[in-house]
Parts: C-alpha cells; structure tokens; sequence
C-alpha cells in the first residue's frame, strides 16, 4: 500500500516579510523551508507514520546506528519555477531508483519508488512559496535515510528513518560560466573495487573532504580523484561527474562501473548531446592520455556536472610531478560544446525549450 504524506494540522509558516528577505540572498540551502516529510521503518511494521510536518529537530539516541556505522544515504534534486510560476521537478524518478540501489548497498530498507515521489512531490506542494524565481535559482530538495536502531552490534539496523528537507538556493558557483581549476589527486581515493562508490553515501563525500581542503590551497575549487588501486583512471570529482570534449567533438566520461556514481545530470548531459552536434563516448580515460590530449590538442574542453552546479567549465589541471606541481590548461576553457550543453540542460528545467525527453514533472499546488 503506498504511503500517504499528508501535511499536520497545527504545522507553523514562516512570515511573509521574512520568506521574501531570504528569497532575495538565499545562498545554497543556508536556510531549510517550514516542513518536511518524513516515514519511519521497522523490519517488523515496515514503512509507516509518513506525514508532513513542521521543520524541526529529532530526538535520537546517542546509540542510534547512524552514528556509529554511517549506515545512511541520501539525495538531492531541485524544483524549478517556470516564468508562468508553474514549479516543475526534473526527473525525479530517476533519483527514487537510485536511492534504491544505494539503499541495498548499504542494506538499508528500499523505499519504493512511487512513496519517493509521493514525498518530495507533498513537501514541494506544502512549501511552494519558498520556490525562488530569480536567474538560475531554485529550490533544492535533500530526501535522506538513516539507521537509527540503537545498538553496538555491528549488523544492519531493524529501524530506519526517512525525511525529505530542503530550501531555496542560489546558484552553487557564484557564476557557472565562469571556469575553474581542479586539483587532480593521485594519493587520496574516494572509493575503492567492491565499495560504495556508486551509492549516494555521506562516506564518500566525508573522504573528499580533506583533500579539498589541499586543493584549496593550490587555489583549486574541486578535486578529481583516480582509481584507488593504480591511481591512473580518471573517475570523478568529490561531488560531480567528469567530461572531456575533444577537438573532433566527442564528449568523453568514464563508466560508471561501480566506483562512480551515476549522475543524472551526467545521463541528462550523454543523451542531449548528439541533438548538439557532439558524439557521447563512454570509456575509461586514463589520466595520462588526459593530460597528454589537452597538451597535444586533441582534449580541448573539459567540464564537471552534477545537480547542485549543473555545468561547471574546467580552465585548469593542477596536479604533482615529481617533486614538482604542474599545471595543465584545457585550450577552450569554456567552449562551445560546455556552453550548449549547460544552455540545453537549463532551458529545460526552467522551461525554456521543448521537453521532448518528458523529463519534467509539474508539481501540482
């Protein structure tokens, strides 16, 4: 039987001075909107008590799993407003299957996928108002899971929570046009063979962090990690996907063959681009036929993508030779093929050009 988020009675609303003040310098998700939806699991209940209510804290045990295991995972995808105020979600079942594949990784219960859309579509219903219009704006949903049995035991937890948060938020980059430079790191992995690297874990994202932090001292937004066994396959960045353009316009990425995750944007991005004019090409791309290829011409793009950034153009590779830091710079920082393929993305999320992939859905207020 599906699950039923039906909104509290007694649940409070922000003022409508003070949703308009943050509406107007929101940053990313620095403020989280009046609700959230949320369901509880048991192994022997299942799922239940799915409700939308006040955003509020919870009250857990200091023994709940989630604490002590990471047994957690999560998602995130936005809401649109379109200029007719219309608010749309983009391709939200495909962020439902994925949660459920990262769910059996991490042996957590699978929420089924029409209980996924029934939650984010309640909590865009409840909290519409505090869907921006301003450029590039949007509002950005984070359906999560955690473990929350408490125990010491190392086993899979028989309770479970599931909620659904988020807010407003301006653009993830200042300005998404404008290119980067991406710290390439051959000593740190972000995920290993036989790991978690294809689901959607805090864990790997809590394993970036220290080297973003390195990069950032070399003036690097980001960081590209490579295969944990040989340090020589390019993957992905912390949080986004990889691109490479070549001069004969072929958008190149790497499979996602269990250490990386398969982005939506990243599928988005592979099957617009033939209607551009570009040749999508999975494959492995090894590090050094990266460098050698933007050195040599053939790469002459590169781009980073995933749902908070959308298309960020790479300017620069900065990673260790030797003793020393070389830098390699892309020859199209933004180019032509990044900038149709950001400009295609976009204009159908906000309603711009026709959706004839039918990957909008209209959240109904």
């Amino acid at each position: 039987m599906s699950l039923s988020f039906d909104l509290v009675p007694g649940t409070v609303r922000t003022s409508v001075q003070r949703r308009r003040e943050i509406l107007r310098d929101p940053g990313f998700v620095t403020h989280f909107s009046d609700h959230m939806a949320s369901a509880q699991w048991s192994s022997q209940a299942g799922w239940t008590d799915s409700r939308v209510t006040n955003y509020e804290p919870w009250t857990m045990s200091p023994g709940s799993a989630v604490f002590h295991y990471a047994q957690e995972i999560f998602e995130g995808l936005k809401i649109y407003r379109h200029e007719d105020s219309s608010i749309w979600l983009f391709r939200p079942e495909m962020n439902a299957r994925r949660m459920i594949r990262s769910a059996h990784r991490m042996d957590l219960p699978q929420l089924p996928e029409e209980d996924f859309l029934a939650s984010v579509h309640a909590l865009a219903r409840v909290d519409h108002e505090w869907v921006p219009s301003g450029s590039e704006m949007s509002y950005y949903l984070r359906p999560f899971m955690i473990a929350d049995e408490s125990f010491l035991g190392v086993h899979s937890a028989k309770q479970a929570r599931y909620a659904v948060v988020g807010g407003p938020a301006a653009p993830y980059l200042a300005d998404g046009l404008t290119p980067v430079d991406i710290w390439v790191t051959t000593t740190y992995s972000r995920a290993g063979n036989g790991g978690t690297g294809a689901a959607k874990c805090g864990g790997n994202y809590a394993s970036s962090l220290l080297v973003q932090r390195e990069a950032a001292t070399f003036g690097c937004s980001q960081v590209l990690f490579t295969d944990a066994a040989d340090h020589e396959w390019v993957e992905e960045l912390g949080g986004m996907n990889f691109f490479a353009v070549t001069a004969d316009g072929m958008v190149v990425t790497p499979p996602t063959s269990g250490t990386i995750l398969d982005g939506i944007t990243r599928d988005s991005i592979l099957t617009l681009a033939p209607a551009l004019g570009l040749t999508p090409q999975v494959r492995p791309l090894s590090l050094s036929e990266l460098i050698a290829s933007i050195l040599g011409g053939n790469i002459v793009e590169a781009f980073a993508c995933g749902t908070a950034a959308v298309v960020t153009p790479i300017g620069r590779l900065l990673h260790t030779k030797g003793e020393e830091v070389e830098t390699v710079a892309l020859a199209s920082p933004l180019g032509e093929a990044t900038r149709a393929i950001r400009r295609a993305l976009v204009d159908i999320q906000w309603g711009r050009a026709d959706d004839v992939h039918g990957w909008m859905h209209q959240v109904v207020v």
